[in-house]
């Protein structure tokens, strides 16, 4: 439904593209399907699975280095992020006591000042 001034019209969703995962234990399955199929035949399991051939050649590769494990969702971790989170904290504890310091010597330097006019006031 479209009104004339453009408002309230109806819009078609176009479905979104999803990156396909699968895990080890299929790619294994595939992969010893595949190397059962008799010659010319590996293009029709491909078709079935909707797979390409170089699925095949990189799972393959995988098996080969022993790396055809399921890999873990989410964000990798970062090693190095303890460290800096320590960092940071850290400077954060210097910067304070940097503060506190430089407040003393303030208070410091204004009694030195108030002391030196008391003794020059009482000469």
């Amino acid at each position: 439904m479209a009104h004339e001034n453009g408002k309230n019209r109806s819009v078609e969703v176009q479905p979104r593209a999803t990156r396909r995962r699968s895990s080890a234990e299929y790619k294994r399955r595939i992969l010893a399907e595949a190397d059962a199929c008799p010659r010319g035949q590996v293009g029709a399991l491909l078709r079935r699975e909707g797979l390409y051939y170089s699925h095949l050649k990189k799972w393959r590769g995988e098996r080969e280095l022993g790396t055809l494990a399921d890999r873990p969702r989410g964000p990798r971790p970062n090693p190095e992020r303890a460290q800096m989170k320590r960092l940071a904290q850290e400077n954060a504890a210097l910067k304070r006591k940097l503060e506190q310091a430089e407040a003393i010597i303030d208070a410091q330097k204004k009694l030195a000042r108030l002391l030196d006019s008391r003794e020059s006031a009482g000469k």
